[in-house]
C-alpha cells in the first residue's frame, strides 16, 4: 500500500490557486512557446482564466486578435491550442461561464474580483486598461495573481 501511495504522490498534480472568494482555478507552468509568443504583446494569461471554447475561438482568430495580426505557423497554433485546451477553466463552473467576446476582463469572475477598483483607475496612464494585469499585479508575468502582490497605481 505504501509504495502505491508514494507513486501517486509523485504524479504531476495541478496546483490550484484560490481567489479571495474561495474560487479555485488550476495554475500550471506556462508552456514556453505560449509565453514567448503571447507575452511579446501582453501578459501570457494563465489558461485557467478562460474556458476551452474561448481559447479555441481566440486561437482560430489570430489574424484578427483584438485588432492585431498575431498569426502563427500551424504547428505553433496546434501546440499552443492543445495546451490551452488541456489547462482551460472547467466550463461547468458558473464562475467560468464564457465571457462576452471571449475577454477575461468581461467575465463574471473578473468583475467580482475587481469590483472595488474605481473606473478612473483603469484610465490612469500606468494602467491604460483592465487587460493590463501587470500594471497592478506585480507577479502577473509569473502567473501569480495573489492579492498580497497587488500594487494599484495612484
Amino acid at each position: 500500500m505504501a509504495p502505491l501511495l508514494l507513486a501517486l504522490l509523485c504524479l504531476p498534480w495541478p496546483i490550484y490557486a484560490e481567489d479571495d472568494e474561495g474560487e479555485r482555478f488550476a495554475s500550471v507552468p506556462l508552456l514556453p512557446l505560449y509565453k514567448q509568443e503571447c507575452s511579446a504583446c501582453h501578459v501570457a494569461y494563465p489558461p485557467g482564466l478562460l474556458p476551452a471554447q474561448s481559447w479555441r475561438r481566440l486561437m482560430s482568430g489570430l489574424p484578427r486578435h483584438f485588432g492585431t495580426d498575431a498569426s502563427l505557423d500551424a504547428t505553433s497554433v496546434k501546440q499552443i491550442s492543445d495546451w490551452l485546451g488541456k489547462h482551460a477553466a472547467p466550463s461547468a463552473y458558473g464562475a467560468w461561464a464564457t465571457p462576452t467576446e471571449d475577454r477575461i476582463t468581461r467575465s463574471a469572475w473578473f468583475g467580482r474580483q475587481h469590483n472595488e477598483i474605481p473606473a478612473r483607475t483603469w484610465k490612469l496612464p500606468a494602467v491604460k486598461s483592465a487587460a493590463n494585469c501587470a500594471a497592478c499585479h506585480t507577479r502577473a508575468d509569473q502567473g501569480d495573481f495573489n492579492e498580497r502582490y497587488v500594487r494599484i497605481p495612484r
